[in-house]
């Protein structure tokens, strides 16, 4: 079971976040927004709208074999991690600003889901698994 949640959430993180920094880089080549065929084909012919179709994808099936086996209060916090990846990954790729109230939004997240996987571990209602 530990396997499972080691690989899932990275894996489910890094689909999650390749939508979202694939939408970025889409978004960039998708202005000036026009209301015509032209800029929908011109959308369309862009490999990052593809990119995060995958992301979305492999994020729906990486989030439902997960949901089988986790707990679900930890399992949607963590889910969340990918707000964090965003955010230093555009820092460092699109060279967006990442000021304090960020970090300090990003430290809440994470102490929010410790929290969270905390409290499950101490719920002895937790330990008992799903059935399938």
């Amino acid at each position: 079971m530990r396997r499972l949640y080691l690989i899932g959430f990275p894996l489910l993180m890094a689909f999650d976040t390749l939508a979202q920094l694939c939408f970025k880089y889409a978004g960039d080549a998708a202005l000036p927004v026009e209301a015509n065929s032209a800029w929908l084909l011109r959308v369309l012919s862009q490999p990052w709208v593809y990119g995060a179709m995958l992301g979305y994808v492999g994020a729906f099936f990486t989030w439902m074999s997960l949901l089988r086996h986790a707990p679900i209060g930890p399992a949607f916090a963590a889910s969340h991690l990918e707000v964090i990846s965003v955010l230093l990954l555009s820092a460092w790729l699109l060279h967006e600003p990442l000021t304090l109230h960020h970090l300090i939004g990003a430290v809440l997240i994470v102490a929010g889901i410790i929290c969270l996987g905390r409290a499950e571990a101490d719920d002895p209602h937790a330990a008992t698994e799903p059935s399938p």
